[in-house]
């Protein structure tokens, strides 16, 4: 039996993962904005840099939503599309090792997947994610690439962006800690330095999505939250979620090759048997 190539086509960043004998191997990505000419330029990478031939391949898999401009098989090989929610949930229990959660998929936006043993279900989403990172550090800071506003945060402190409940309550208010946030720059000041906005408009999105992720779990009275996506490479924003975790009894979880998820996913579902679309030659 040969192997199974999972490929999930973002809008500028495409990922390829292999799947053999119950594994996954060999993630990749490749950076490009046309998503046609991004999957052949994974595809061949891939192949490559594993020393595989295309007699190799049993099945590609694609998903994502660039997977719309592929129409036929890729280089002769049964190609299959899958539904994008079903390859994040399939690929989000696997790498986490759960039977039941609600993965969060963290790219430009953010998407909301209940999986179980039941199926995938599609909770909802949000436009705050990696867009929203970028679009505000470009705005406020001048900073467009994802890795400076990284490092521009290093050092960076709270204290003179964010609005705390200590800062407008002497008294607890329900069981919050006094240094939950109580309004994301809501207390900006003209101190505040380059390092503490970055970090402000970090803790601003993974704040946001945390916060709905909790609310999913809640309401459908699961416990466990997996991570998935670009952003689960962000530093900071571990912290975050672990005062969220403690503070309101969930548990996150950043599975090895987060980012890679709905790309597995993809490969998974049909070793799975799940329902996917055959492309014609």
């Amino acid at each position: 039996m040969g192997k199974i190539i999972g490929i999930d086509i973002g809008g500028s960043i495409t990922k390829i993962i292999g799947f053999d004998n119950s594994q996954l191997f060999s993630p990749l990505l490749v950076r490009a904005t046309d998503p046609i000419a991004s999957v052949y330029g994974a595809f061949g990478k891939f192949l490559s840099v594993n020393g595989l031939s295309l007699s190799d391949i049993e099945r590609i898999m694609v998903t994502g939503v660039g997977s719309s401009y592929i129409t036929a098989k890729l280089y002769g090989i049964p190609t299959g599309k899958v539904d994008e929610f079903r390859a994040i949930g399939t690929g989000g229990l696997f790498l986490s090792g759960l039977t039941n959660a609600v993965i969060v998929s963290m790219g430009t936006g953010t998407a909301f997947v209940k999986s179980d043993q039941n199926g995938v279900r599609h909770i909802g989403g949000t436009g705050v994610g990696g867009g929203t990172l970028l679009g505000l550090s470009n705005r406020m800071l001048n900073v467009r690439d994802f890795n400076d506003l990284i490092e521009t945060a290093q050092g960076g402190s709270l204290a003179q962006i964010d609005l705390a409940i200590s800062d407008i309550s002497h008294d607890p208010v329900a069981s919050l800690p006094p240094e939950t946030t109580a309004s994301n720059f809501g207390k900006i000041s003209d101190l505040a330095t380059k390092a503490d906005v970055a970090l402000g408009i970090i803790n601003l999105v993974f704040q946001t999505i945390g916060m709905l992720a909790v609310f999913a779990a809640k309401i459908d009275q699961t416990r466990d939250i997996v991570l998935t996506g670009n952003l689960t490479n962000v530093p900071q924003s571990g912290e975050i979620f672990t005062q969220l975790s403690r503070l309101y009894n969930v548990n996150f979880v950043t599975p090895p090759n987060a980012e890679f998820a709905t790309a597995s996913g993809a490969a998974i579902s049909f070793t799975q048997k799940m329902p996917f679309t055959e492309l014609p030659v």
